[in-house]
Formats: structure tokens, sequence, C-alpha cells
């Protein structure tokens, strides 16, 4: 989302953080760890930042920048004037996260989250980002905005390779076709033709109000090793050793997968089918609870308006399974010739 003026609902304080003059008292003041120590007139960010292209004061700013288009865009905090859910946020000891992951001068890329209550089911919601510095402030563009896919096609910070599967991705539209939902070309998160039990049917990512997206499995005999659905670009959410990792496909699609343990870090890296991301756990690292090792997966596209967002798996054909929803969330079942799985049976992967 482009940077703009403050308005009436509350975002003149942030807004006036975007520009490097206005950010000195005002953002957050944060250590290398990443450990927000305080943030009068700004909103509450926690700050990584292992690049050194950018002063100090520009990374703040940018900060600031990136933290109200994730405010904006989330479904927990959208509607709310930016310094309101971010101090909700901060009072419910939640972090709004801003990773910096590379930059170069006036430029910078990177992965916003917001965690997630600490509860079981709970999932974060995250982002990445590329951003601009234009007319002494940051334009922001994130992954699920219109922005995003303009500032990826010029960015310097995005290598071609990155560059055309970004595109693709946020080009194209997994939509409805003749009243049914064409098969979405990616397996199951493990390898082809092993099998892991479905210990969750079809939920929101949340656990929430959200489209039915996700799905979690466990066990099985693959070893509890989680691979990627598809080729694309992986990033690692919460950074190296995090449990939460993002892969963009470039047919219209991405993939979560949340609670890992011995993943592997990925920073828009290219990735080939079935490339090792981690192991099944219980990993937290961006918020949430889990009580037994899994992953949780989950399925993102582009709508017709060009909004990032999780969406429905009712009738998508994934690992040569198409799943149904049930009439509660974590229940439904998969169906593939003839035969029909439920939450607790055992499921191939297929490749057709």
């Amino acid at each position: 989302m482009a940077a703009a003026a403050g308005s009436e609902s509350g975002v003149a304080s942030a807004a006036a953080a975007r520009s490097e003059s206005g950010v000195a008292s005002g953002a957050a003041v944060v250590s290398e760890a990443g450990a927000a120590v305080g943030a009068p007139g700004g909103l509450p960010v926690t700050l990584r930042s292992a690049q050194r292209a950018l002063s100090d004061q520009s990374t703040r700013a940018l900060a600031q920048a990136v933290a109200v288009d994730a405010l904006a865009q989330s479904t927990e905090t959208g509607g709310a004037a930016p310094a309101l859910a971010a101090s909700r946020l901060a009072a419910a000891k939640r972090d709004l996260v801003v990773d910096v992951r590379s930059a170069t001068a006036g430029w910078a890329r990177g992965v916003a989250y917001i965690e997630a209550p600490s509860v079981e089911h709970a999932a974060p919601q995250g982002w990445l980002f590329v951003a601009r510095h234009v007319g002494g402030r940051w334009v922001t563009g994130l992954e699920g905005d219109q922005e995003f896919a303009g500032l990826v096609a010029t960015s310097p910070l995005v290598p071609a390779a990155e560059r055309g599967t970004l595109k693709a991705f946020a080009e194209k539209k997994a939509t409805a076709t003749n009243g049914t939902l064409a098969a979405t070309g990616l397996l199951l998160p493990w390898m082809p033709d092993y099998y892991m039990t479905m210990s969750g049917g079809p939920h929101a990512w949340d656990g929430g109000s959200g489209p039915w997206s996700s799905l979690d499995f466990a066990g099985g005999n693959a070893s509890g090793i989680v691979r990627s659905s598809g080729s694309g670009t992986a990033t690692s959410m919460c950074g190296a050793g995090g449990g939460w990792t993002r892969v963009i496909h470039p047919n219209g699609f991405s993939t979560d997968y949340y609670h890992m343990h011995s993943t592997t870090y990925y920073n828009g890296t290219a990735v080939g089918r079935s490339a090792y991301l981690g192991v099944i756990g219980v990993d937290v690292c961006a918020g949430g609870a889990a009580s037994g090792a899994h992953v949780h997966w989950g399925l993102r596209t582009y709508d017709a308006a060009m909004n990032g967002q999780y969406t429905n798996l009712h009738g998508r054909g994934i690992g040569g399974w198409t799943f149904y929803h049930g009439t509660a969330q974590y229940g439904g079942y998969a169906t593939r010739l003839g035969v029909t799985a439920y939450p607790g049976h055992a499921i191939y992967n297929r490749l057709s």
C-alpha cells in the first residue's frame, strides 16, 4: 500500500513517522535482537534488522510504514485505526514484528507478521514486503496488496528468477471454472507416495472465522519430514530457526507451513517441488500453541480484486485428493478414486 497522509481515523501519528524527519523521536527504539524498548508517539513495533545499508532513522521510518500497512491488511485489526490496533496487540503481549532482511539505496525488503494469541489453533498473520523510499518517505507494498507486484517488478533487491515467480503469482487468480475448482497442481506437504495422518480437516488458518484454508498432518511413514507442496520461492517467516515457512508458487497459489522444527532457512530462495522445509513439531515462533507434533498447512491465493488471502479448500485438488468442508472446522473429508478419508485416517500423497 502506498504511503499516505494521516486521516481522522487515527493514522496521523503513524503517517508522520513515515518521513525520516518525523521518526527520530517517535519510532520504537529497538535492539538488533528485536526487543522494542519504547515507542513514544509511534506504533509499538518490534524491529529486526541485520542490514547496514540504511541509517537507523530510515530503518525505523520503514518499520513504521510497514506496520501501518500490516495492521490495515490484518483480518483481525484492519477495521481499527493503526494506533489503537497496535496498542491492543501490545496490551495482549503480542508483537508486531518488522524484519528488514535486505536493503540498498532507496529500497528494502523483508517480512512483517503479527503474533498469534498463545492459545491452541491460533496462528499468526504475515506478509512479505518490498518498499521504496520516494519523496522523503517509504512507499510499501505487502504481499496481498496491489502495490506489491509493482514494486517487485522494479526492485533491485528481487533477483530475476524470484521476480518472475512473484509476478506470476500476483497476476494469476485461482478462481472457479465452469462451476468447479480446478486442481491446484500442488502436492500435500511430504514426499510423494508416502503417507501422513490427517489430524485436522479443513479449518481457518487462525482457527477463527476466516476461510477454511488449512489442514493438520502428523505421523505416517514419511519420518515427519515436511516438504514443499510445489516449486517456487521460499521464505522463513520467523527468521533462522523458526518453524514457519511460506512458499510462493508461480501458479497463483502460496502455501504456509507452521509448527516445524529443524527447519532450513530460506530468504526468497528458489526451491523445487518436495524441497525439504523441516520436521513436524510444536514450534510457536510467531505465537499460538501446539499440543502435539504436526504441521499446520495453509493455502493462499489472490482474489479477483488482487487481494492476497487464505482460500477455502472445498472442492480443491491437492496431492491427488479432493478436499471438502464438513459441518464444523477440523471435520470434513477428502476423496480419491472412490475412497473417502476423514480426520484420523492416513492419506497417501499422490502426483495425480
